[in-house]
């Protein structure tokens, strides 16, 4: 059967390629596929045999023994206890205090109450130069030199000093100025004479020609009784600098607010000055 399909392979390859160069190309490739597909079939299995034999070789000659010459070593395993083991707790001993010597004392701890308490400590007859203590020691060893000996509180019938507490100074700043003073500024003449003094010395030659003309000047009174910081609110800027003018040049002496305590100190001071003309 393989050689009937070999013969009509042959014969269609000559039909086909009547008349044309055999020598070489297509025709030597068809005639020559069967031997270059065999040959490359027990190439390809070669190959895959022997990649899977060298896994199984190398497995063969291989070792089982341990590396100790210049290799590492795996430590010993380590042993865990499932609970480990609690050290108990320490217990801390309160730190008694103690008096330096050359100091009496007397025990002055106090005995738990119970039916066979021991009393036998106990001090009636204290002395006077004892303190509070942890035992009786009636007789002070001397002190040490360079030793510290707290001078002893000795018990009296003196009179008993009352230290007054500290009184706290309040630092007013001169600077500050009273809004709402206990006694409001005044002028020393009264505030009809200021007001007369303002009209006379208030030149309204200016101002004849309108209806009415009006300002408020504040300023402020300080405590020697001079005026400061002059200042108006008026809408006529004319009007207003006359008034400052005028203010400024009223002669006279101001009596300064006083606060609650009787001191006197700065305040404000309104003056409204108003003006009506008839044309």
């Amino acid at each position: 059967m393989k050689h009937l399909q070999t013969n009509q392979d042959f014969r269609f390859n000559e039909v086909l390629f009547e008349g044309r160069n055999k020598q070489y190309g297509a025709y030597v490739l068809r005639n020559e596929s069967d031997r270059i597909l065999t040959k490359a079939l027990f190439i390809g299995v070669s190959l895959l045999a022997a990649i899977s034999i060298t896994p199984m070789i190398i497995s063969a000659f291989k070792t089982d023994e341990p590396v100790t010459d210049g290799g590492y070593v795996l430590p010993p395993p380590m042993f865990i206890p499932d609970d480990p083991i609690v050290k108990p707790p320490v217990k801390i001993e309160p730190v008694k205090a103690t008096p330096p010597p050359s100091v009496k004392q007397y025990n002055a701890e106090v005995v738990t109450p119970r039916r066979n308490a021991d009393e036998s400590q106990i001090v009636k007859d204290i002395p006077r130069d004892a303190i509070a203590g942890v035992k009786n020691d009636f007789i002070a060893p001397p002190a040490a030199q360079n030793t510290y000996v707290p001078p002893t509180a000795i018990p009296g019938n003196g009179p008993i000093n009352q230290v007054q507490p500290p009184v706290n100074v309040v630092i007013k700043d001169p600077k500050a100025i009273d809004k709402f003073p206990a006694v409001q500024a005044s002028f020393e003449g009264g505030i009809d004479s200021f007001r007369n003094k303002v009209m006379n010395k208030f030149d309204t030659s200016a101002f004849e020609d309108q209806t009415s003309v009006a300002t408020v000047v504040t300023f402020i009174v300080e405590t020697d009784g001079t005026i400061s910081d002059i200042k108006t609110n008026g809408k006529d800027a004319t009007f207003n600098a006359e008034a400052l003018r005028t203010i400024k040049a009223v002669k006279g002496k101001w009596i300064p607010g006083k606060n609650k305590d009787g001191d006197a100190v700065r305040s404000y001071f309104k003056f409204p000055i108003s003006m009506r003309f008839d044309n």
